[in-house]
Order: C-alpha cells, then sequence, then structure tokens
C-alpha cells in the first residue's frame, strides 16, 4: 500500500471544518447549494489531482463507486418514500400523547431512518402541540429520540451504520444492539415524560382549554409508500453479495455490481409518478435538503481517502484498543463532525488493530470495538446540531413554525450536557465498562 503522509489529510479536515463552521459565520452565503456545490467541487477535483500524482486516484474512485454511490441512494429512496407518506390532524398534547408520538418515532427510526422518520413525524408533532405554549423541549427531546438515537437497529437506520454494513457488518448483525437501544430509548423517553409534565402543568388555562377544543381526527395520506418502504428494506436486505455472490465478482458487468442502486432507482420512480402531488405538497416537500447531502458528500468520501489510509497505516500509534475508548472518541468526533465519516474513520484505526486469537470479526474488526463505534456514531450525533444530518433540518422546521430553539451552544449547555451526556456515559458503564 501507498505510504500517506499526515499533509494529505488536510483536504478532509478543510472539508470537515467548512461544514461544522460556515453554518455559523457565513449562514446566508452558505445555505445556497450552488455555494456549497462550488466548494465541494474545487476540494475533490484537487484533492482527486493530489492523489493521481502520487499514483492513489484509483482509491478515491473505488470510494465514489463502492461508498458514495450506494449511501446517496438509499438516503434518496428513503428521502422519497418517507417524503410521499404525509400525517395529519390535531388531538390532545399531553404528556402521555407526546411521549407517545416520540416513543413511536424512536421505534421507526431503525426502519425507515432516522431522517425518514424526523420529516414523516415532526410536522405533525408540532401541530399537535401548536395551542402548548411551551414545547421547545418537546423539539429538542426529537431530535435526540427520532432524528438520532433510535436508528442504532439496522443499516437503514443511521447513515454511519450504512457504511458500516458496506464494509462487511451483516444486517441483522445491529440488532444485537437491541438492549442498549432499549436502554437509551427508555432513559429518554422517562426523562422527557417527567419534563413535559412539568411545563403541562405551567400551561396557562386558556391554553389547555384550545387544546382540548381544537381537535382534529388523525388523517394518513400516501399509505401506498409504505409498501414502497417494505421494497427498499428489502433490496438493502437481500440484494447484496451474501445472497447474490456474482454482485462481489470484479468482473461482473455493472448492472449486476449495482444491482441494489438500480433497484433503489426504480424504487424511487415509482414512488414518484404513483404519489400525488398533493401529498408531497402537504409535506413541503423539496429537493434541496437530499441536494445538499449528495453535494457535500461528494466531498466528504473523495478527501477522507488519505485519511482513511492514514489511520489504517498509523492505528497502532493512536493508543485506542478498548471498546470504552473506541466509544469517546467516535462519540466526540461525531459531536462536531458528521457522524457517518467518523464511524468510518474509526471503523479505519479498528481495522488496522491486530485481532485477539480465536475471536471472531465482524467488517474485519472485533465485535465489540465495531458495537462502541456504531453506538457513539448514532447517539452521540445528537450532542450539537451538526452531529447529524436531520438535527438542523428538524430545528429549522421547529423555527419556520414560530418555536425559538436554543443556540448552537445553548443546545449544548442547556440540553446536550445536561440530559444526553449522562444517559449514553449509563450505557457506556453498562455495556462497555472500562
Amino acid at each position: 500500500m501507498q505510504q500517506v503522509e499526515l499533509w494529505m489529510v488536510i483536504p478532509f479536515a478543510i472539508m470537515l471544518l467548512t461544514i461544522a463552521i460556515a453554518p455559523l459565520v457565513m449562514e446566508h452565503k452558505w445555505e445556497k447549494n450552488r455555494n456549497k456545490f462550488i466548494f465541494t467541487m474545487i476540494i475533490s477535483v484537487a484533492t482527486t489531482i493530489l492523489l493521481s500524482c502520487y499514483g492513489m486516484g484509483g482509491a478515491v474512485w473505488h470510494n465514489i463507486l463502492f461508498d458514495y454511490i450506494p449511501f446517496v441512494m438509499l438516503l434518496l429512496a428513503l428521502f422519497v418514500v418517507t417524503g410521499g407518506i404525509h400525517i395529519s390532524g390535531d388531538i390532545t398534547a399531553t404528556p402521555l400523547v407526546n411521549t407517545f408520538i416520540l416513543g413511536m418515532g424512536f421505534a421507526m427510526a431503525s426502519v425507515m431512518g432516522t431522517t425518514g422518520a424526523a420529516m414523516l413525524l415532526i410536522r405533525p408533532l408540532l401541530q399537535i402541540n401548536q395551542q402548548r405554549t411551551h414545547k421547545v423541549h418537546t423539539v429538542l427531546f426529537f431530535i435526540a429520540l427520532v432524528a438520532n438515537c433510535g436508528g442504532i437497529l439496522t443499516p437503514l437506520g443511521d447513515p454511519p451504520l450504512f457504511l458500516l454494513y458496506l464494509r462487511g457488518a451483516e444486517f441483522q448483525w445491529f440488532s444485537t444492539l437491541f438492549p442498549e437501544w432499549v436502554t437509551v430509548g427508555a432513559l429518554l423517553l422517562a426523562i422527557y415524560m417527567v419534563v413535559d409534565r412539568y411545563y403541562y402543568a405551567k400551561e396557562p388555562a386558556d391554553a389547555k382549554l384550545r387544546d382540548l377544543t381544537e381537535q382534529e381526527p388523525l388523517k394518513i395520506q400516501g399509505m401506498r409508500n409504505f409498501l414502497y418502504l417494505g421494497m427498499v428494506i428489502a433490496s438493502v436486505l437481500f440484494l447484496n453479495a451474501n445472497y447474490i455472490p456474482a454482485m462481489a465478482d470484479h468482473h461482473a458487468p455493472f448492472y449486476v455490481k449495482f444491482l441494489r442502486e438500480i433497484a433503489l432507482g426504480v424504487i424511487i420512480l415509482i414512488s414518484i409518478f404513483t404519489t400525488r402531488k398533493e401529498i408531497r405538497r402537504a409535506n413541503n416537500f423539496t429537493w434541496e435538503p437530499i441536494s445538499e447531502v449528495a453535494i457535500l458528500f461528494v466531498g466528504i468520501f473523495v478527501t477522507m481517502t488519505p485519511a482513511m489510509m492514514y489511520l489504517n497505516q498509523h492505528a497502532m500509534e493512536l493508543g485506542l484498543t478498548e471498546p470504552w475508548q473506541f466509544y469517546y472518541s467516535t462519540g466526540t468526533l461525531s459531536s462536531f463532525l458528521d457522524n457517518a465519516p467518523t464511524a468510518v474513520a474509526f471503523h479505519t484505526v479498528a481495522s488496522g488493530l491486530p485481532l485477539a486469537e480465536g475471536v471472531d470479526c465482524v467488517a474485519g474488526i472485533s465485535p465489540s470495538l465495531l458495537r462502541a463505534i456504531s453506538l457513539a456514531a448514532v447517539f452521540f450525533g445528537s450532542m450539537t446540531y451538526i452531529g447529524n444530518g436531520p438535527n438542523f433540518m428538524v430545528k429549522a422546521i421547529a423555527e419556520q413554525d414560530g418555536i425559538k430553539m436554543p443556540s448552537f451552544f445553548g443546545y449544548i449547555l442547556k440540553f446536550a450536557l445536561v440530559v444526553l451526556l449522562p444517559v449514553y456515559i449509563i450505557v457506556q458503564l453498562i455495556f462497555l465498562p472500562f
């Protein structure tokens, strides 16, 4: 393998720091996808030329073809299919009702992805709580439970898990994280129930009266998209090298190697052409969010190529050997950088470590290390607005609804460090002890 120098990691650092800082310091310019596209193309082309000069250009194209394209096609399929389902109505926003909705979203996240579940439920949740005066806390817990923690049980749940799936973790393996999923869900839902009961008691009498009288039956439109969602799940579960060995053959035709992505493309088209436009309009469906993801992740996947190679070559020098070390290291970076490349980075570090004799590896690394990386990438993605893609989307929708959300640092200081971090420490102490 070509030896990678540390300075070659600079484009990756620039890419991630830009994603983290640009929305804070140049919000209006950065919010335009055209500007993101220009920046991403410049850094991607420059990195590709640089690596080609050192004989590593093939690694970039391998990442694009076998990581980026499957990654974006899955997100696109989930985005389009869930965008064709609209839930409307208004019921009484009691603490029990709100807790049930958050719990339902938490359970749905592993099936339709954190992005899909968050986009499907945030607007109905805000509609149900429109008469309440205290609802910021509900959005915060929604970000943690639905947009992040709930997605741990399948590769569909969260982008970092799908990337780990592409690296060899079996689809069913992630279901072994069920105990951690139940624990974090039970703790956060219990805390939310207590908090919401406190704020519900402080609601003005007229707000409670309007909440009781201004009701509308719940209604679901676009039901056929649940069938399409099942087709997406089946495509990821069965259209892979485990069931179709020819897909892993280096000499296989293009349509065989990318059979899963072709199937997802067909499902996307079916959903678009068979779902009434009124349903997507009711969801305020636009292509902007998924376009942003597709644009930014081109730069991430290109620039992370030398970074992943460097980490693999120097894994032993980082001093990370224990699951709890990977848990907090992955979690720290997932909080402030996007959790998908962070998971790949620490998987690469783990793959550079020697396996203990007699230990069966999963995705090329120790199961305990994969467990720590998966849990941390998903859970800690909720520690900031920038840790996971849906976080900012939920925040933006809530602010459009007139809810004054905490600032970037307010979210961390008043919610993440006070509520989420203690829960995640409890999970580590139970399942990944020192």
